[in-house]
């Protein structure tokens, strides 16, 4: 099988104050911060992969769409991701990442990451720079591209 990058959808959600949610994995013992996220499926804009990863992962459905970066920013994953994805039969090398930012208009009672499968153990709202300093390194250079493009919308 040859190794590709998978197609993968962010939702990028900022509050009436300006601060965007972001959450703590699930699968690891320190805290590894990122948005909602997830592969975009057969069919699916984007916009509308990170909207269902957002409502799957965080149970949000109250947000309106601002803006999408249409094309894929590129990370790799590190060797000893690559290795541990590999022994579960996953071989691809990284992620393009299709960013889509919404207005979240709901209250955050509706924030529930107690979901079927949960990917998520905490989540906090931060400024779109500390969203930026949080996640983990390999995926930093996306992070801040993207952040570039959507502060604007933010306020």
């Amino acid at each position: 099988m040859s190794a590709s990058y998978r197609q993968c959808a962010s939702a990028v959600v900022f509050n009436k104050k300006g601060l965007v949610l972001v959450c703590a994995r699930n699968d690891q013992k320190h805290d590894d911060w990122q948005f909602p996220q997830g592969g975009i499926e057969e069919g699916e804009t984007g916009a509308e992969a990170a909207q269902r990863e957002l409502f799957e992962e965080t149970s949000v459905k109250s947000v309106e769409l601002v803006t999408s970066i249409e094309e894929g920013m590129r990370y790799s994953f590190p060797d000893f991701i690559l290795k541990n994805r590999e022994k579960r039969g996953i071989y691809n090398l990284g992620q393009d990442m299709h960013w889509s930012l919404f207005r979240f208009t709901g209250e955050d009672s509706e924030i529930n990451l107690n979901t079927a499968e949960p990917e998520f153990k905490k989540y906090e709202w931060v400024t779109l720079d500390e969203a930026v300093e949080r996640v983990v390194d390999f995926k930093k250079e996306v992070y801040a591209k993207m952040a570039k493009v959507f502060k604007p919308y933010i306020g």
